[in-house]
């Protein structure tokens, strides 16, 4: 399989600042394996960055224009049939991710892997930080300033999945109730184990789908283990089940449309650990794809 290396630095969409820097520094951290394809995107360094909390639009028309550009990049690649691995950035460059894949496969599902839902909307969130709002602009819940550039179907709330849940706003627990989407929390993974929550959200997304697209945000693992996050969620999961969740994307990686791996920021790491998880995380991804000469036929 050919794949696609896409840095995506942007933190726009949180008042903390330094994710942007995080693909920079992987992509770097990368170059001694990967010789594949690849392509860099930063933010524009002249935008004066709002961070104040209770603007509930923050950058959002820098946002748009930012995954318009990121999104056009992406599908070009896809359409050429490349595997793109997005590494952001906070998550909102998902948006564009997400997007181009189900631009070019048509009906996907996706597993959103993750201490938060983003499924807030602009009426719900209490930040105003756009990366908490992706998942419900990918699967058409409003937010659909979120998506201008973007002409093809929406990903089906039936189809999308969160894993590793475990901070969720009160007004956001109405938009996932009546949007049909499907959550597992950290205790699931906890009780249930990390195999077994992911095979059961990976019977939901590629349920009569094309395809799933899996975004990965480094927050779902406990910040003891992995510091170099924006927004730290205590009681996440070890790095053993980040790990053994990655494995099981590899298994299912013929069905896999596109990788994300968003939310590193080297400004809050420390000594490097989130930094060396994300890297043995985009290794396994790059080596499992690579290693897939050809693409099965799937019948749907």
């Amino acid at each position: 399989m050919k794949t696609f290396v896409v840095g995506a630095g942007s933190d726009l969409g949180v008042h903390i600042d330094g994710a942007h820097l995080g693909p920079i520094q992987l992509m770097n951290d990368l170059k001694g394996f990967y010789k594949g394809e690849s392509y860099s995107q930063a933010q524009d360094e002249n935008i004066i960055k709002s961070r104040n909390l209770s603007d509930r639009r923050k950058n959002e028309y820098e946002i748009d224009k930012f995954n318009t550009k990121l999104y056009q990049a992406i599908l070009e690649k896809e359409k050429e049939e490349y595997f793109p691995i997005t590494i952001g950035g906070d998550h909102s460059v998902a948006v564009a991710s997400a997007l181009a894949s189900a631009k070019v496969h048509e009906n996907i599902g996706i597993i959103w892997i993750d201490a938060h839902t983003d499924y807030n909307t602009f009426d719900t969130t209490v930040s105003g930080n756009i990366h908490g709002l992706p998942l419900a602009a990918i699967t058409g819940y409003k937010n659909h300033e979120l998506r201008y550039f973007y002409d093809g179907n929406i990903i089906q709330p039936s189809k999308a999945v969160v894993i590793g849940a475990r901070s969720i706003d009160e007004w956001e627990k109405d938009n996932i109730k009546y949007s049909g989407i499907t959550v597992f929390t950290t205790e699931d993974i906890k009780e249930k184990g990390a195999e077994a929550v992911f095979e059961e959200a990976w019977k939901i997304a590629s349920d009569r789908t094309k395809g799933v697209h899996i975004s990965f945000d480094l927050d779902v693992i406990d910040p003891e283990i992995a510091p170099g996050v924006s927004i730290p969620e205590f009681d996440g999961i070890s790095e053993e089940e980040a790990m053994k969740i990655n494995e099981c994307i590899i298994k299912h990686l013929e069905q896999i449309t596109s990788y994300d791996l968003v939310e590193f920021n080297p400004l809050r790491d420390i000594d490097r650990k989130t930094e060396q998880i994300a890297i043995n995380l985009l290794a396994q991804i790059i080596r499992g794809a690579e290693n897939l000469k050809k693409l099965p036929e799937k019948i749907y």
